[in-house]
């Protein structure tokens, strides 16, 4: 079993338990899976039941193919992916959520 570190960005739906006033977030989740597909349909079926709405998801690697690629990876987040493989779970490590006028450096009136 592998982990898989994703960047699922989500939209707002009811009952999605983000802030008021926010337009959506960005989750970074590290997910068990037999390979990433797999690790992404998981972790996509996790946040629909939790009311969440997913729109995009990109996929890092394990954590050998993120070492091999230079990521600097502590032991905070060494532990989340080795619970995500020891539960065979999604573990969603962090949010950010998206506010209107934050998203980027769009030019949007």
């Amino acid at each position: 079993m592998n982990v898989y570190t994703l960047l699922v960005e989500v939209g707002r739906s009811k009952g999605d338990g983000l802030p008021d006033g926010s337009t959506g977030a960005a989750l970074m989740c590290y997910a068990a899976g037999r390979d990433e597909a797999e690790a992404v349909r998981e972790t996509v079926a996790i946040l629909k039941q939790a009311e969440m709405s997913p729109l995009d998801v990109t996929g890092y690697g394990t954590l050998d193919e993120r070492l091999a690629e230079g990521h600097e990876i502590d032991g905070d987040e060494r532990a989340l992916m080795d619970r995500a493989r020891d539960e065979n779970a999604v573990i969603i490590a962090q949010m950010q959520p998206f506010f209107k006028g934050c998203e980027g450096s769009s030019d949007e009136s």
